[in-house]
C-alpha cells in the first residue's frame, strides 16, 4: 500500500499555509513547503513565509534551507523534500505538502522531471542579456505549451526552458506516476474576491516592512540582479530600489503581476485530474 501524502495546494492568497496547519493539527501531521523563495533565508515577508506563531507548534521543513545568493534548483528540492517525507512517515505521521509552486509539487509528489539537457553557456550570455519581457517572447514563440506552464516572472526558469525547448525543439510533456497516495486539497476563491485579497495582502506585506527587508537583503550582500532572478515581488522592489519605478509604480505593477501569477497557477493545477 502506498504511503499518504496530502497536498494543500491552489493560487497564491488563498490561505493555504493556515489550511495546512490545519490539517496537520486534526490528522498528526508535519508540513513540507513547496514554495520555490521560501527555501532562501531571509526572503521572509516578500514570500509570505509562514511565522513561528502561525505554525502554532507544527513541524515546518523546506523552509530557510538556502542562501538566496545561491540558485536551490528542483532537483535539490526533491532531494531533501523526499528526506523530510521519508521522516515524518517513520515518525507514523501525516506529510502534507503545501505551496503554490506546482513543478516543485509534481517534482516531489509525482517524480515528474524536466529532461536532462546540459547547460548551453553561450546560449545562456545571449539570454541573460534579454529582459523579461524578451524572455516571454522567446519561449512563447518556439514552446507555446512550456510558456502556458513556466513561471513567466522567474528569468532563470524561462531560460532554462528556452535552453531545453531550443536542444529538443520544445520541452516534452511532463509525466506523472506518484509513489505516494495523494489526497489534494485545492483552494481558491472567485476572480474578484481573490483580487481583493491579492491587493490587500500585497499592501499589508509592505505596511509590515516588506520593503525594508528588501533593503537589508541587499545590504547583507544580496545583489539587485539577483533579486530581480527571484521574481514577483523582490524583483519590482529591486527595479524601486534603483530608482527605475516610483513607490506607486511598483505597487501597481506587483498588484497586476500577482494576479497574473495567480491566473497560471490555476492553469497548473487544473491539469491534475485528482484534484
Amino acid at each position: 500500500m502506498k504511503p499518504k501524502l496530502i497536498v494543500v495546494c491552489g493560487p497564491t492568497a488563498t490561505g493555504k499555509s493556515d489550511r495546512a496547519v490545519e490539517i496537520a493539527l486534526a490528522q498528526n501531521g508535519e508540513v513540507i513547503s513547496a514554495d520555490s523563495r521560501q527555501v532562501y533565508r531571509g526572503l521572509n515577508i516578500g514570500s509570505g513565509k509562514i511565522t513561528q506563531e502561525e505554525m502554532r507548534s507544527v513541524p515546518h521543513h523546506m523552509l530557510d534551507v538556502a542562501d538566496p545568493q545561491d540558485t536551490f534548483a528542483v532537483d535539490q528540492f526533491v532531494i531533501q523534500g523526499a528526506q523530510a517525507i521519508e521522516s515524518i512517515l517513520e515518525k507514523g505521521k501525516t506529510p502534507i505538502i503545501c505551496g503554490g509552486t506546482g513543478f516543485y509539487i509534481d517534482a516531489l509528489v509525482n517524480g515528474v522531471q524536466l529532461p536532462e539537457v546540459a547547460p548551453n553557456p553561450t546560449l545562456r550570455a545571449e539570454l541573460e542579456k534579454l529582459s523579461l519581457d524578451d524572455l516571454q517572447n522567446k519561449l512563447h514563440d518556439i514552446d507555446v505549451r512550456r510558456y502556458e506552464e513556466v513561471d513567466l516572472f522567474n528569468p532563470v526558469r524561462i531560460i532554462r526552458a528556452i535552453e531545453i525547448a531550443t536542444e529538443l525543439g520544445q520541452v516534452p510533456p511532463l509525466s506523472r506516476e506518484s509513489k505516494y497516495d495523494v489526497e489534494y486539497v485545492y483552494l481558491d476563491f472567485p476572480n474578484d474576491v481573490l483580487k481583493e485579497r491579492i491587493y490587500k495582502r500585497l499592501i499589508a506585506r509592505f505596511e509590515a516592512g516588506m520593503l525594508d527587508e528588501a533593503k537589508r537583503l541587499h545590504a547583507e550582500g544580496l545583489s539587485y540582479n539577483r533579486m530581480r532572478q527571484l521574481g514577483l515581488e523582490y524583483r519590482y522592489m529591486a527595479m524601486h530600489l534603483e530608482g527605475e519605478i516610483s513607490y506607486e509604480e511598483m505597487v501597481e505593477l506587483l498588484n497586476t503581476k500577482i494576479w497574473q501569477y495567480a491566473k497560471r497557477q490555476r492553469t497548473w493545477f487544473k491539469k491534475y485530474a485528482t484534484i
